[in-house]
């Protein structure tokens, strides 16, 4: 069974130069039903907010964005500030540097498309653990030979797997042509 999604450590750092009149809050989307919201943050008369919240995020294989959406509760309910939504290709560039926090900044717009400041948020991508599967038994047969004191490994979607299977089609009904 191959992998259908990749896990996400996303850290919400800070907002600045967001206009809101209420207590502000981030909902964080990976193109999927699931979402993650922070905690509401008081506005204290200044241009900063600060919520430093992290967390898990599964996001399906096919997603190209992430979005993060700056909202307020109004007595009538939510009010969306500003959103920026991120290309996934712009911290995952292939290479080594995906298992590191990278620290990114990226400019909020309103509904109407204009400039409502800029997110401050995290991200790292979680290597899968390597699941190792042992027998600790004294012989194990392995291709018909006996392998003595040895234990069998067998490893399940680490960096040497990407849970690709090749197969040869057999044609029970060909011809055969002699």
């Amino acid at each position: 069974m191959g992998l259908t999604s990749r896990t996400l450590e996303i850290t919400v750092i800070s907002g600045e130069n967001i206009q809101v009149s209420e207590d502000a809050y981030v909902v964080v989307r990976g193109e999927s039903l699931d979402c993650y919201t922070t905690k509401t943050v008081k506005d204290n008369n200044s241009s900063f907010l600060s919520w430093n919240e992290k967390f898990l995020l599964d996001m399906p294989l096919h997603a190209r964005s992430i979005t993060f959406e700056v909202q307020c509760k109004k007595f009538k309910g939510v009010h969306p500030i500003g959103v920026a939504r991120i290309a996934v290709a712009d911290f995952l560039d292939g290479g080594e540097s995906e298992s590191c926090m990278q620290v990114l900044s990226y400019r909020l717009r309103d509904w109407e498309g204009r400039k409502n400041g800029v997110i401050h948020f995290g991200v790292k991508v979680v290597v899968p653990e390597k699941r190792l599967v042992t027998v600790a038994e004294k012989e194990v047969v392995v291709s018909g030979k006996k392998c003595g004191d040895s234990l069998a490994e067998m490893d399940y979607g680490g960096k040497n797997s990407n849970g690709v299977v090749v197969g040869i089609p057999f044609w029970w009904n060909y011809p055969n042509i002699i």
